[in-house]
Formats: C-alpha cells, sequence, structure tokens
C-alpha cells in the first residue's frame, strides 16, 4: 500500500491493522471449486517519464488526461499531468503533517480521494481541483478507489471490496475476494474496466481480474521486473502501484511509487 519503506515495520503492521477482516460473518460464505486464476501476458507498448516525487496511489485516466493521485505525509496530492510527457499540468497539495492521501477515481465529473487512515474523503469538482467540494466520512481505512456505473468501490487493504453510494459514501454491500487458495488481502490501486475490478496487491509485483459478482479472482497479471535495476533509485523507488485504463485504445498505463517511469500496457 502506501507506507514509506523508512517507516518499516510500522507501515506493515498498519497494513495488517484493519477493522474489517475478511472473515466477516455477514459476509457471504467460501464458495467450493474456486477455479485457479488465468495467468494474463501481455505487451509493453511504449514507456513516458513519471514525476519521480508522485508517492503514487490512484491514476485515473479522463478525456485524455491522466489524474493521479498521491500519498506521504505533507507531499500528499491531487494533480493533473500530460502521461505523456510526465508534465505536471496542475496540482492541489492537500497533505500535512496528518493527512496521508490515497486513491483516487472520477464519477459524473466528481473526483473522489480517498485518505489513508483519516477516515475521511474529498470530493472535487473535475475542472477545480483546487479546493474540496465537500467531504464524507469514511469509517475504514481507505486504500483503492474505483466505480462501475452506479456504485463507488473501496477497498481498505484487507480481502474486502466495498460498493458505496456516491452521495452518502454510505456502504451499500461487501464481497470478500478470493482465488483457489483463499482470500485475497492487500488489494490496493482499483479499477474498473469492462465488469471486471483490476487490483494491484500491495507488495507484489502483480494485479488480479476480479469478477465482482463473486468475489473470485479470475485472472493475473505478473509484472516482475518492469523497472531495470538501473532506473531504480534505492531508498526511494516504491513499490508496483497505479492502473489507468485507456477506453480508446483498450490500454492500460501502468506505474508505481516515486517509478520514473509510466508504461502502457495491451493485455494479450
Amino acid at each position: 500500500m502506501k507506507k514509506l519503506f523508512v517507516i518499516g515495520l510500522v507501515g506493515l503492521l498498519a497494513c495488517n491493522n484493519n477493522t474489517t477482516p475478511d472473515n466477516d460473518p455477514d459476509l457471504p460464505p467460501v464458495a467450493a471449486g474456486i477455479s485457479e486464476p488465468q495467468n494474463i501476458s501481455y505487451t509493453i507498448l511504449s514507456q513516458h517519464p513519471h514525476d519521480t516525487s508522485a508517492y503514487t496511489q490512484g491514476l485515473e485516466l479522463h478525456q485524455g488526461k491522466l489524474y493521479e493521485g498521491t500519498g506521504d505525509y505533507e507531499t500528499s496530492s491531487l494533480r493533473i499531468t500530460d502521461w505523456k510527457t510526465g508534465a505536471v499540468n496542475k496540482l492541489h497539495a492537500m497533505g500535512t503533517e496528518d493527512i496521508f492521501g490515497e486513491g483516487i477515481t472520477i464519477f459524473k465529473d466528481k473526483i473522489y480521494q480517498l485518505t489513508w487512515q483519516n477516515n475521511v474523503v474529498y470530493q472535487y469538482a473535475l475542472h477545480n481541483i483546487e479546493k474540496p467540494l465537500k467531504t464524507f466520512t469514511w469509517p475504514y481505512e481507505g486504500w483503492g478507489i474505483t466505480h462501475d456505473s452506479s456504485s463507488i468501490i473501496v477497498s481498505d487493504g484487507s480481502a474486502n471490496l466495498y460498493f458505496v453510494d456516491p452521495e452518502t459514501f454510505k456502504v451499500k454491500s461487501t464481497i470478500a475476494v478470493r482465488d483457489n487458495l483463499g482470500s485475497v488481502n492487500y488489494l490496493n490501486e482499483l479499477e474498473y474496466v469492462n465488469g471486471f475490478v483490476y487490483a494491484n496487491v500491495y507488495e507484489t509485483d502483480f494485479i488480479v481480474k476480479i469478477d465482482p459478482e463473486s468475489g473470485h479472482v479470475v485472472g493475473k497479471i505478473n509484472l516482475p521486473g518492469l523497472l531495470q535495476a538501473n532506473e531504480v533509485i534505492p531508498y526511494r523507488t516504491n513499490v508496483l502501484n497505479g492502473i489507468a485504463y485507456d477506453s480508446s485504445t483498450k490500454h492500460f498505463l501502468i506505474t508505481g511509487k516515486r517509478w520514473p517511469k509510466l508504461f502502457e500496457i495491451q493485455l494479450n
């Protein structure tokens, strides 16, 4: 997820300190006979610069512009960038010593931005990111966020996906994500594409493809070694995190926390 490696064990413990474990008795029981996820191959089409000051928490491509939410205390931000050049065109600094920004999504011309442990969600007008329109209370940790046609979908670092009313940010339903081996925890940055939720799994090099109806993981994209050794900045470059989808080309944009590159890939 989010925490700096400098934080070390504290950050790891925070990842496990979720208030809604995936064994919640209100969740549906585990379905027997879940198939092993399909391995989804990909082709790298192009590589583009990415701002290495961006501790990436969320990516969203909208009308040709890349919206990015970044984390880290005091330097958390919401920004609009030119994804082909890496230039930051607009930046709203929203971090403080207490605020840690998280994932973002755009729903009906509103931008929603989570915070990690502040229990606050910020809503911005699409064309004015300088000041939030309103805030919502969120009772869990904020990790990743996306949406389908009617609901905001949120992850909190557990195996849960929450389907939320966009007007009130109240939870409408919850589903636990599982594969053939059991619960899939640490679901982080999310992207909803053609009826499926794609999720980074924190501190791994893979993205899972989730059927939101059943919660089953139906596919896995393994992305080891996207960055070459000489592109990694010691003690600074962090984990894979960031999924955006270009519906016009059917390509994905993939990056990580403080990565120097943004990758355009095509799933095979």
